[in-house]
C-alpha cells in the first residue's frame, strides 16, 4: 500500500474517532492525490509518520479517504467486509427475530460508502463511495457465502455517487429480484417495490417511531403525511385507527399504501390523495379537515449546509400546516431525516410555528433512527433521523 500522509495537526480529529479525511488534510506534497487511483487503498500516516489506520482514497472526491481499519495494514477486501457484516449480523440477530432490517449502516458499521438492507432472502444494496465500488464483486461473494440470497439488488442510484465520479445504475447483482417483495416488522407486513421504490425499499429507520406514534390512534382519523407505503398509517390501522388518510405525490406509494391498510387493519378506513404535500396539507386545512393523529415524515429538505436557509423554511411551513391540522387535544408527530438540521433546532422550529397559532403543546416522545441504523458516536453524520411526539390543544 502507498502512504496517504496528513498536514500537521490534521490527526486530531481522526484521533477522536472520525473516519473521513478531507483533501484539504492531506499533505499533497509528500502523497500526492493524484497518484491514488479511485478506491485504490492506503496506509494513513500522521505528519510525524506515525499510522493511523487503513483507508481507501479517491482523489476526484471532496472527502479523499475513508478509514475502514485503524490497524495499518488491513485494506477494505472480501475479508475485512466479511468480518465487518459477520460483526453487524450478531447485532441485527440480537434484536429482530425476523430477518427484516438493515444489516449495514455505512460508517455506523465501520463499511463506509455500504448501505445494505435485507428482505429475507432478498438484499437491496446501495454503494455510494469509489473505494466500494471496487470491491463490490467481493461484497457479492460475501454475500454468497454468508447468506445464499435469492437475489441482490444494486441499488446504484443516489445522487451522492456524481460526487465520486460514479454511474448511476440500477442493477441485480445477484439473481432475479421480484416486482415486489413483502416486509415483515413489528408484526405487520407490508408490500414494497425494491427496483421502483424510494432509496433501497423500505424505511427501516423509522421501525421505533412508528411503534410509538400509533400508540396514540385508537379511535382517531389519521393523516399519514408523505406516506410512501405507508408505514405510519398501517401501524396506526393496526392499534384501531378509525381511518387513514395516505397523502404521497406518487400515485403508485399511494396504491401500495392502500393495499397494505388493507391487508394488516380491514377493519380500518382508508383514503388517498395525490398531489404535492404543501398544496394538498393547505387544502385539507382550507376544507376545514382536521384530524387526531397527523404524521409528517418528509424528504431531507436540507441535503446541503448551502440549502439551510431554503429548508428551515419548507420544515417551518410543512410543520405550521401540519399543526393547523391537528384536532384538539390530538397529536402532531414530526420527523427530519436530514443530518443539518440538528434535533434541537426542529423542536424549537415546532414550539415557534405552534406558539404563532396560539396552539399548547406536550412534548411526549423524542425519536431517532433504530438500532439497526448505529450511530457513529465520533461522527454526527450518521445520526440524521430526528422525531417529536407532541399533544397539541388550544386554550
Amino acid at each position: 500500500m502507498q502512504q496517504l500522509f496528513l498536514k500537521k495537526r490534521e490527526e486530531r480529529r481522526l484521533r477522536a474517532g472520525h473516519l473521513w479525511i478531507f483533501s484539504n488534510e492531506v499533505d499533497v506534497k509528500r502523497s500526492p492525490l493524484t497518484a491514488f487511483a479511485p478506491g485504490e487503498a492506503a496506509q494513513v500516516c500522521e505528519a510525524g509518520g506515525r499510522p493511523l489506520g487503513t483507508a481507501y482514497v479517491n482523489p476526484a472526491s471532496l472527502i479523499a479517504a475513508r478509514i475502514v481499519s485503524r490497524r495499518a495494514d488491513e485494506p477494505l477486501d472480501a475479508g475485512l467486509i466479511r468480518k465487518r457484516l459477520t460483526r453487524a449480523l450478531k447485532l441485527r440477530e440480537t434484536l429482530f427475530d425476523v430477518p427484516f432490517y438493515r444489516l449495514c449502516h455505512g460508517e455506523g458499521d465501520w463499511l463506509p460508502g455500504l448501505v445494505l438492507d435485507r428482505y429475507g432472502d432478498v438484499f437491496s444494496a446501495q454503494i455510494t463511495t469509489a473505494g466500494m465500488e471496487a470491491q463490490k464483486d467481493a461484497l457479492l461473494d460475501v454475500l454468497g457465502e454468508m447468506f445464499k440470497p435469492e437475489a441482490v439488488l444494486l441499488r446504484n442510484d443516489v445522487g451522492v455517487r456524481t460526487m465520486e465520479n460514479l454511474p448511476l445504475t440500477v442493477e441485480n447483482g445477484m439473481g432475479t429480484v421480484p416486482d415486489e417483495i413483502e416486509v415483515r416488522e413489528s408484526g405487520a407486513s407490508f408490500a414494497v417495490s425494491l427496483s421502483e421504490g424510494q432509496k433501497t425499499g423500505w424505511f427501516y429507520d423509522q421501525r421505533p417511531n412508528r411503534v410509538e406514534a400509533a400508540k396514540y390512534a385508537e379511535g382517531k382519523s389519521v393523516l399519514d403525511a408523505f406516506c410512501y407505503a405507508g408505514g405510519f398509517g398501517v401501524m396506526a390501522g393496526r392499534r384501531g385507527a378509525a381511518s387513514v388518510t395516505f397523502l404521497d405525490a406518487s400515485k403508485a406509494a399511494l396504491g401500495m399504501a392502500a393495499r397494505n391498510l388493507a391487508a394488516n387493519a380491514p377493519a380500518c378506513g382508508g383514503e388517498t390523495l395525490a398531489g404535492d404535500a404543501l398544496e394538498t396539507l393547505a387544502a385539507l386545512r382550507d376544507e376545514g379537515r382536521r384530524f387526531g393523529v397527523v404524521c409528517l415524515d418528509p424528504p431531507a429538505f436540507i441535503k446541503r449546509k448551502k440549502d439551510a436557509e431554503q429548508g428551515l423554511n419548507a420544515y417551518r411551513r410543512v410543520n405550521d400546516l401540519g399543526l393547523q391540522l391537528v384536532e384538539d387535544g390530538g397529536i402532531l408527530t414530526s420527523c427530519s431525516c436530514s443530518h443539518h438540521l440538528e434535533a434541537e433546532a426542529l423542536r424549537r422550529l415546532i414550539a415557534h410555528c405552534a406558539a404563532k397559532r396560539g396552539l399548547n403543546t406536550q412534548l411526549l416522545y423524542q425519536g431517532f433512527q433504530g438500532p439497526d441504523h448505529p450511530v457513529h458516536p465520533s461522527m454526527p453524520e450518521t445520526a440524521y433521523l430526528k422525531v417529536f411526539i407532541l399533544r397539541v390543544w388550544k386554550d
